[in-house]
């Protein structure tokens, strides 16, 4: 990377760098930045901002290639590859099951288990039946097998919401929304969730009238309260593992509560 860019991106300030190595970059996004383009004069993404950040090795011959996608409101760690080889193989590596993924995540209410596992299969339900929400999907038998293993964090109490609780999550497959849907489906939606929170209804309010003190009130959260902290491979030999700490919007929601003992959320 050259220093060029490296100040380009210390300039933006979009994301922070993990580390690095000749054919891979693993970068930590901020929440509501979007991964890629979806149509024209969508807002700058983090593509946008890694092409400027690698046009050094572009201009080379290298290329971006996002190994794993992370929702808009998702926060946490993105594996970049910087040549096609190795984005080959990172994506080989990803098909066969054996990068690992985890995550956190907060969650209204408290689980009344420690541990627990949902192996429930997963499709869009709009291909099944009338859906008011065209991207949302959901636990159905016809759907294609989907695994995430549970573990509580710690239970608190907020002063102005209730029971609350952190939960460490390992989805063993890759579906579009899985965590946020076994979490749904355990009855322990995941806090800010516009579409499996309490009601569909908040996704198409935002959708209409954007963030509300309606929404505020039902939601707790602008965006859904789920972080990619852990990302882990093995690459040419090599083990690799990235890390992320709890994004600081979840930090702070998390200040004011206290756990179960009573004691404060450090």
């Amino acid at each position: 990377m050259s220093e060029q860019a490296s100040s380009s991106a210390s300039i933006s300030g979009s994301f922070r760098i993990l580390g690095e190595t000749p054919d891979l970059l693993a970068v930590e996004k901020p929440p509501f930045l979007l991964i890629h383009p979806s149509k024209p004069g969508d807002p700058v993404t983090l593509w946008d901002r890694l092409k400027e950040l690698l046009a050094y090795e572009i201009a080379g011959g290298g290329q971006v290639s996002l190994i794993n996608r992370l929702d808009r409101e998702t926060s946490g760690i993105v594996l970049v590859a910087k040549n096609a080889a190795a984005a080959r193989a990172c994506s080989m590596t990803m098909a066969r099951g054996e990068v690992k993924k985890e995550y956190q995540a907060i969650v209204m209410g408290w689980p009344e288990i420690d541990q627990w596992e949902v192996r429930e299969p997963i499709l869009r339900l709009g291909e099944v039946q009338d859906a008011r929400i065209w991207l949302k999907r959901g636990v159905h038998p016809e759907g294609a097998p989907s695994h995430t293993a549970f573990r509580v964090l710690k239970r608190m109490t907020h002063p102005k919401h209730g029971p609350i609780t952190l939960i460490h999550c390992i989805p063993f497959t890759g579906k579009t929304h899985q965590i946020r849907i076994h979490l749904a489906h355990s009855g322990y939606p995941v806090v800010g969730d516009k579409i499996y929170g309490p009601s569909e209804d908040c996704y198409l309010k935002f959708i209409e009238t954007g963030w509300t003190a309606e929404l505020a009130a039902r939601l707790w959260l602008p965006r859904h309260a789920l972080h990619s902290c852990l990302l882990e491979l093995d690459y040419l030999d090599q083990s690799l593992r990235w890390e992320s700490p709890l994004a600081g919007d979840l930090v702070s929601f998390l200040k004011d509560a206290k756990d179960t003992c009573g004691n404060g959320v450090p």
